[in-house]
């Protein structure tokens, strides 16, 4: 047990908590609490450090295949990022995507949930060739909850892939993780130092850009977005630059009642990423029926 907070893990882990500098050169990240050390992947799994009341409450969660440390409480307490530790965190190995990761057909249970069965080849398919590509385009927030739950929601919601101007918020952050509730796991998503480029990158791979706007033209449940489609979300404050927002096929705008200007920017992107599921899931029941595959 490690009872001192001089000791260099104990250092180590507090340097991982606070600075993203760190986490990148080790190449790792923290996440903290039960729920998120039990879903961590093998595969990504570093190490894993207890408090002391938490290894005398918890013998069932240790095996040999999990590396642990135990530390005092009052050390626990030096690294932990809560106030009120849960006594468990994981130091994780980062994950690394290309954009073209962010495209792919990632298997989603609830999507398959909504999504007909085929027959094919004597095969049972669930929602063949029903998703294209959806992605979430995020420039310069700053929020770290609103990262996070943007991150969470997307997976919820069918996304294929989040993509990150650089000037983002360190995705990586504990309070970011904590907001994603596991999907950080599961979630693609990739970190653009030419955000713009990347942009444009997308719609040469046949994806078509809608960008979140004051200005927009068109209310967002008036456009369609069942083929490969990217919502564009804006900083907190200021929204998208001009040059980000030119990129995009169409603005679009969502009806604010009252005096209200504008929601906050992962509600924003919670309504259009779902607005989109919808769509998707409504067509591809339609389509399956049409085609008789469905009675």
């Amino acid at each position: 047990m490690i009872t001192s907070t001089s000791n260099l893990q104990v250092k180590q882990l507090i340097q991982l908590q606070k600075k993203a500098k760190e986490r990148n050169t080790q190449d790792v990240f923290v996440v903290e609490g039960l729920k998120m050390a039990l879903e961590v992947p093998d595969s990504q799994l570093v190490q894993t450090y207890v408090s002391e009341r938490f290894y005398e409450k918890n013998p069932a969660f240790f095996d040999e295949s999990r590396p642990v440390t135990v530390l005092s409480d009052r050390v626990f307490e030096s690294v932990s990022d809560t106030r009120t530790p849960q006594g468990v965190l994981c130091v994780v190995r980062q994950y690394h995507y290309e954009i073209e990761d962010l495209l792919g057909n990632i298997p989603c249970e609830a999507w398959d949930a909504h999504t007909p069965q085929s027959k094919i080849g004597g095969i049972i398919r669930r929602g063949a060739n029903a998703r294209e590509p959806l992605i979430i385009a995020l420039e310069n927030l700053q929020d770290p909850g609103n990262l996070g739950t943007i991150v969470r929601t997307a997976e919820g919601a069918g996304i294929t892939g989040v993509l990150l101007s650089r000037d983002c918020v360190d995705l990586y952050n504990p309070k970011v993780i904590r907001s994603t509730m596991g999907a950080i796991y599961r979630m693609p998503f990739s970190y653009a130092d030419d955000f713009r480029q990347a942009l444009r990158t997308l719609k040469c791979k046949g994806v078509r850009l809608f960008a979140a706007h004051l200005e927009g033209s068109i209310p967002y449940d008036e456009e369609t977005y069942c083929g490969p489609s990217g919502f564009l979300i804006g900083n907190e404050s200021q929204g998208l630059t001009g040059g980000t927002a030119a990129i995009a096929d169409a603005r679009i705008r969502i009806p604010m009642c009252g005096q209200v200007e504008s929601l906050n920017a992962a509600v924003a992107a919670s309504v259009l990423m779902y607005e989109a599921n919808r769509q998707r899931r409504n067509a591809g029941g339609k389509k399956f029926r049409k085609e008789g595959i469905v009675s």
